[in-house]
């Protein structure tokens, strides 16, 4: 077994399935502890059992990681159920289409509250403890390829996550005197469970993306692991995009 995360803590929100699922497991196979949250209490519950059963060490912590309060309390639970954290990846988001004229004020807050202010406080509340301990750590947020490319209907998501990929940027000047390195991931299209609701869309991004076909959830998190592991530190303000090269030419799906 890869024990590279062996005497590590992580906090990994919106990781019920997919994406923030694979990247729970991959953590807490290869020696780990998880805090694994989710806003779907069935989901979050589920997946730590997974994860359990497989050997691994994880603590579901269903709720609403765009909530302050609650942030904070991950942030606690996590040093008291494993006594310390080391690892935040702020990969819950909302995705959220819609025309650009028609776009309602109440979508668009819903979409800040948690693709912003959540990644925000999350990574806030966690330096704090993290600067206590004196460990040092790695903050890892989940950014897209629609913060990088324009994309029809999701103007308001992709503003988002070209935020999270500045966010990084300016922290690198405040964490890095703690050894605190802080990064993006910015997913192109994947397959998920969501996405798999799709029926055309596998094919659809076969079609378009330059490597043949769009990233699975292991694709994913193999970038997040390199980067949020204690050996890359010196790594910190970069996006690595996990497309399959499709911001290279980037065909619209449409």
């Amino acid at each position: 077994m890869d024990n590279r995360f062996t005497n590590q803590t992580a906090i990994i929100t919106g990781a019920g399935q997919g994406i923030g699922f694979e990247i729970a497991r991959q953590i807490a196979m290869q020696g780990g502890a998880v805090l694994l949250n989710d806003i779907d209490a069935a989901l979050a519950n589920r997946a730590a059992q997974v994860i359990n059963a497989l050997g691994g060490k994880c603590f579901a912590m269903p709720g609403d990681a765009s909530d302050i309060n609650f942030i904070q309390h991950m942030v606690d639970e996590a040093v008291r159920k494993f006594g310390f954290l080391t690892i935040v990846i702020a990969n819950a988001g909302i995705t959220s289409y819609g025309e650009f004229l028609e776009y309602e004020p109440e979508s668009l807050q819903k979409v800040i509250d948690l693709n912003i202010f959540g990644s925000f406080f999350l990574a806030q509340k966690a330096s704090i403890q993290i600067k206590k301990q004196g460990s040092g750590g790695s903050i890892l947020l989940m950014s897209s390829v629609t913060g990088h490319q324009a994309h029809k209907n999701l103007t308001a998501y992709g503003m988002t996550k070209a935020a999270l990929e500045m966010l990084a940027k300016g922290l690198v000047l405040e964490l890095s005197p703690l050894n605190i390195s802080v990064n993006t991931v910015a997913p192109g299209a994947t397959l998920t469970e969501r996405t798999l609701e799709d029926k055309e869309y596998e094919n659809t991004w076969k079609r378009i993306t330059p490597m043949g076909r769009p990233a699975t959830v292991d694709d994913v998190a193999n970038a997040v692991l390199f980067l949020v592991a204690p050996e890359s530190r010196h790594i910190t303000g970069q996006t690595i995009v996990v497309d399959g090269g499709w911001t290279v030419t980037s065909p619209s799906p449409y």
